[in-house]
């Protein structure tokens, strides 16, 4: 009988990361992070960026990572930032605030930086990489449970902003082909951002949501991160999005 397992060709298989080179925009806290680390465990040297050059230097120093800063809507922080970087294996993009007001309201200014921080950003940072992005590159965005469950009110641009990253990287996977694209689409997630826009509110609206949820608690950190590098290591993942929401798009 055939074994299956045998048969499979090099490029059926899952690619290891040890020894690759990633780069993480936003790895210095929540999701980001959390793939920093595993990936270094996994063998991969692992380069962070972040918005707070302090922040993400002590990040980089306890966890033995190179690091780099800029503030990702800035092109030309960006690509200062990238100048002196070699060739990236695994790219992976989670930067991005939480941008929430009525479009009848707020300041436009304010609301476009969701589609700077996402689209515009990943455009830049594609560009100032250039060939330095490897041909067998992954690639990773991110996009939100709001791409499909936007909330009543003030959340209409982030998730157009989220949906958007979704369709971007389908795009680019035709585009960009062989690399490969794709998009990472957390639920609620218990990260530092989700403390720092509920504040003293963070507790009760955890608690609130999680007892609506099919699994009763919201998505750990870490289980997003691992999320990444089943991203970065299948190598038939293209053009898709991985919901890791535990259900809450059903509720």
């Amino acid at each position: 009988m055939m074994n299956m397992t045998e048969d499979l060709s090099v490029t059926d298989k899952a690619q290891g990361i040890a020894g690759s080179h990633i780069l993480i925009f936003g790895g210095s806290s929540g999701i980001g992070l959390s793939a920093a680390r595993q990936a270094k465990e996994a063998g991969a040297r692992v380069t962070i960026i972040g918005s707070d050059a302090a922040r993400t230097a002590s990040v980089a120093m306890q966890h033995g990572f190179d690091w780099r800063s800029a503030d990702i809507t800035d092109t030309e922080a960006v690509n200062v930032a990238l100048s002196d970087i070699g060739v990236v294996d695994h790219l992976v993009l989670l930067a991005g605030s939480f941008v929430a007001g009525k479009i009848m309201e707020a300041d436009t200014r304010y609301l476009r930086r969701a589609f700077d921080e996402r689209i515009w950003a990943s455009v830049d940072i594609l560009r100032a990489l250039d060939e330095r992005l490897s041909e067998t590159a992954s690639v990773t965005f991110i996009s939100g449970i709001l791409a499909d469950r936007p909330s009543a009110v003030g959340t209409a641009v982030l998730a157009a902003a989220s949906s958007a990253m979704e369709g971007f990287a389908r795009g680019l996977a035709l585009e960009l082909a062989p690399r490969r694209f794709n998009t990472l689409s957390p639920g609620t997630t218990n990260t530092a951002l989700l403390a720092r826009t509920l504040g003293d509110a963070r507790d009760g609206y955890v608690a609130s949501l999680s007892a609506q949820l099919p699994l009763k608690h919201i998505v750990s950190a870490d289980a997003a991160g691992a999320a990444v590098l089943f991203l970065m290591q299948n190598p038939f993942m293209n053009g898709e999005v991985l919901h890791i929401d535990g259900g809450q798009r059903l509720v």
